[in-house]
């Protein structure tokens, strides 16, 4: 196979889940930089794995859980860093005024208010709950697709999420955020 068609078969492969997984990189990293070197590092490896992903029925997956076996690599390697999630218009194409059909300043600040807040409730959280919260209710991972990603048995992902879940709203209602 010439380089020109190794690109197109990589493309064809990975470029449907880019945003799938920019989001996943951005949310492991919870900064820009690190999310564009995670993402960077997953392209260069899955490229050099190219014969095994087209053999992959469900590339995502696979490429989910490469990105993810990389950031774990990298948290080793240096010191840990806290995850954050993404606030409001961090994301490209992604501001306040996609949060309601009618533009409303004060309900918008007070909605991002509250994300503020649930981003500090979310950094109480430890790495593990807060990757199965963030995989789960932020990103719409089904309990399955955690355990591929994270290879963590579904039923500790279960009670991982349920205690996660009850932390922050303990956390939340003692603050007044959502109480």
């Amino acid at each position: 196979m010439s380089s020109d068609d190794h690109k197109a078969t990589f493309e064809k492969l990975v470029q449907p889940h880019f945003d799938r997984l920019w989001r996943l990189a951005f949310r492991l990293t919870g900064s820009k930089p690190e999310a564009e070197d995670l993402f960077q590092e997953l392209l260069i490896k899955a490229f050099g794995k190219l014969d095994d992903l087209v053999a992959i029925e469900q590339p995502a997956a696979w490429l989910c859980r490469v990105m993810y076996n990389l950031f774990i690599d990298e948290r080793r390697r240096f010191a840990r860093r806290r995850m954050h999630t993404v606030e409001e218009g961090f994301l490209p194409d992604e501001g306040l005024e996609g949060l309601a059909g009618d533009s409303d300043p004060v309900r918008d600040n007070e909605r991002l208010e509250k994300l503020k807040r649930l981003d500090l409730a979310l950094g109480q959280l430890s790495d593990e709950h807060r990757v199965v919260v963030l995989l789960h209710d932020t990103e719409g991972y089904k309990l399955e697709e955690i355990h591929e990603l994270t290879g963590t048995p579904v039923g500790t992902i279960k009670s991982r999420l349920h205690r996660a879940r009850a932390r922050l709203r303990e956390i939340l209602t003692e603050s007044g955020t959502f109480s």
